[in-house]
């Protein structure tokens, strides 16, 4: 089983060509960076169940943070936790991860997400009605442009004639492409679309073991081969016990929350992550 961590790139935290080196001496498979546009002012949807951090608007683009610690590492992968793919344009988009895989020589994870924030998402001009379809068109879109010299996409939403658009992703044929969110809406996202599950545990709240098998038997309902969806926890309880009940049932990742914080704060708390990962090896 790997192990990534995850946070907030902000200006006050500690830099993402810092941490990636560390990361990668200390033998975590992976690193990943949030998305928030922006937060406005007045909310018109309830907030996670871990409250509204500061950091969600002090976030800096995943793409140019994420760029930063793979330029400082070797082998280290570098992914969206979560990109908010309904706010953002979709041509533009699939440059901006092919690119960034190139960059990288192929470390790129393309961890996606549909919003929780109707306020932002609307200010993107995106209705929060219709996003889940929005992004499903947009990420179909997006493989097409990866895998063909002259994609076209004609969707309800996303349309395009013909077109040529390089770079395509030095991964064949396009980054793993693995969706975040709740049990089960996420779940049926992850089949649909994706490439992989990225199934989220708020508050260590949700048992996600229980839902491995109930994912596995939808996927193969679906035609789906569940070995082709490898799933990824994000954000457990740092608890030995449950990362060997993963291991044993096939997870394949399972990404841990460090604060958006400077080095001297987030270092302990590698050390003690790493307790966990020499556990479990």
């Amino acid at each position: 089983m790997k192990f990534g961590i995850s946070l907030f790139f902000t200006e006050e935290s500690i830099r993402p060509q810092v941490l990636a080196p560390e990361l990668e001496r200390r033998g975590f498979e992976s690193v990943w960076s949030g998305e928030h546009s922006h937060i406005p002012e007045v909310l018109t949807s309830a907030p996670p169940a871990s409250g509204m951090k500061r950091w969600y608007y002090e976030v800096m683009d995943p793409f140019v943070t994420l760029t930063a610690a793979a330029m400082a590492t070797h082998t280290l992968k570098i992914g969206t936790g979560v990109c908010l793919i309904p706010q953002r344009d979709p041509i533009q988009t699939a440059k901006l991860v092919a690119s960034i895989d190139q960059v990288s020589g192929g470390r790129f994870l393309f961890g996606v997400g549909n919003g929780w924030n109707r306020a932002e998402i609307e200010n993107h001009g995106t209705v929060f009605a219709t996003r889940h379809k929005r992004a499903r068109e947009s990420i179909e879109a997006m493989k097409a442009i990866w895998t063909q010299s002259k994609a076209e996409y004609h969707g309800e939403i996303v349309q395009f004639d013909p077109m040529m658009a390089w770079p395509k992703p030095m991964q064949n044929p396009f980054p793993p492409i693995l969706v975040g969110g709740s049990f089960p809406y996420s779940a049926r996202r992850a089949i649909n679309y994706g490439t992989g599950w990225l199934p989220s545990t708020p508050n260590g709240k949700t048992d996600i073991l229980e839902e491995i098998p109930r994912f596995r038997q939808m996927a193969a309902e679906a035609g789906r081969d569940p070995a082709s969806l490898p799933i990824t926890v994000w954000y457990p309880p740092r608890n030995l016990e449950l990362m060997k009940k993963y291991r044993d049932a096939g997870v394949e990742r399972v990404v841990f929350s460090v604060p958006s914080d400077p080095a001297d704060v987030v270092m302990p708390h590698l050390d003690e992550i790493g307790g966990v990962m020499a556990g479990v090896s």
